[in-house]
């Protein structure tokens, strides 16, 4: 039985903890923003902010920070995304102590140094264009564009001439009103004790208050194609608008998934590149958050198979509508499974859970089996897809 905690501090800061009897524990201190709450002229921040976070606290350098870490045999990392930014560490659980105050100091206690504020600018820009010139990542973010208005379709990394001209100041007033312990999740999974994550927690987090208006992306369709010199393949991504992480028709979206694209049992792979040899790969997945949620299928081929690849998506999709009972089944078992395989790592468990308590309540992370198993076939058969979009990227 699983054994999960949860407890919101009179400051505003929400634990969660599921306990697991083996000697490994993950720990992240999360705040509920990211670049869906930015706008036009300062997109990209908060993930800078998440950069500029590992290049010192008031109490210990860069180097300090990473070696606290790995030279007990964990590891040290973070991520923004649309809606969340979260600072982890995964090691074992004798140094929990130590993973606790690494990633609340990060969080609390930036240092915001000028000359590594602005090599950090250098760090991103390189960044941004390794994203544009590897083209499965490209055609990912140009997706995202034809899915969504400006700004929340423009990438989270931001665009090179805005993270150039951000200011120190403009990036210290945002930390300071959105870093704070109301509007932050410390979420850990391991062998460890929640009274005593408690106690420290209490200490660690003072009491800082926020309000945030909220934007609910404004949804839109359209297709693109871009040729780029330099490459030998086309890169195709194929997306529509699903449920949010709030919705429950999120979970009928999800066995449509596994029917789709999931794995080389899939219809796609199977007709694309099984029968048809027109691909090497054929994937699928899904982005979702509390306020959006859009599905993206990519394939590599060549630009003369863009047209038929198109129409076996859509006729599968189509195809749904006589979708059998067992095959619905098999869906079903197939994504629980994956889903105990993927969280048996306990930095997936966590980020996991804490996503869905961004969304909502992160009890819904322990109804899954149950969510899933209530999809019905009637309402998968239902399923039409009413818009799409598309980018393409082909050789000059």
């Amino acid at each position: 039985m699983v054994e999960f905690f949860k407890k919101k501090l009179g400051n505003g800061l929400t634990i969660l903890f599921e306990k697991r009897n083996l000697p490994v524990v993950s720990v992240a201190a999360s705040v509920k923003w990211g670049a869906a709450f930015e706008n036009a002229q300062n997109k990209g921040i908060s993930h800078f902010i998440e950069h500029l976070m590992f290049k010192g606290t008031k109490t210990r350098g860069q180097k300090e920070i990473a070696r606290e870490i790995e030279k007990k045999g964990g590891i040290l990392n973070a991520f923004t995304s649309e809606e969340v930014t979260s600072y982890w560490c995964k090691m074992p659980s004798k140094h929990i102590d130590s993973g606790m105050s690494i990633v609340s100091d990060l969080i609390l206690n930036p240092k915001f140094d000028s000359a590594e504020f602005e090599k950090e600018k250098n760090v991103i820009i390189e960044e941004i264009k390794m994203y544009h010139d590897n083209p499965r990542m490209y055609v990912l973010d140009k997706l995202k564009e034809m899915l969504y208005k400006m700004p929340f379709g423009m990438s989270i990394a931001g665009k090179e001439e805005i993270v150039r001209n951000l200011a120190k100041k403009q990036v210290i007033e945002l930390y300071n009103s959105r870093y704070t312990s109301d509007s932050m999740i410390l979420t850990a999974v391991g062998n460890a004790d929640f009274s005593e994550i408690v106690k420290k927690a209490e200490k660690m987090f003072p009491a800082t208050k926020r309000s945030v208006h909220e934007e609910v992306p404004v949804k839109t369709n359209s297709d693109k194609t871009e040729s780029r010199a330099g490459i030998d393949q086309t890169h195709f991504m194929f997306g529509f608008h699903c449920p949010s992480l709030r919705e429950g028709g999120r979970y009928m979206h999800e066995v449509i998934g596994a029917y789709l694209f999931e794995g080389m049992s899939s219809r796609l792979f199977q007709e694309i590149r099984e029968k048809r040899g027109l691909v090497y790969s054929v994937k699928g997945d899904f982005d979702l958050g509390k306020n959006y949620g859009y599905c993206m299928i990519y394939a590599g081929t060549k630009k003369e198979a863009i047209k038929e690849i198109k129409a076996i998506i859509l006729k599968e999709i189509k195809n749904l509508k006589s979708l059998k009972q067992r095959e619905l089944e098999e869906c079903k078992e197939q994504l629980i499974g994956m889903r105990e395989v993927e969280e048996e790592d306990s930095t997936n468990a966590m980020n996991s859970m804490m996503l869905e308590e961004c969304a909502g309540d992160a009890d819904e992370y322990y109804k899954y089996r149950e969510r899933i198993s209530e999809v019905k076939l009637e309402d998968v058969r239902k399923f039409q897809l009413k818009n799409y979009s598309s980018f393409t990227l082909i050789p000059e």
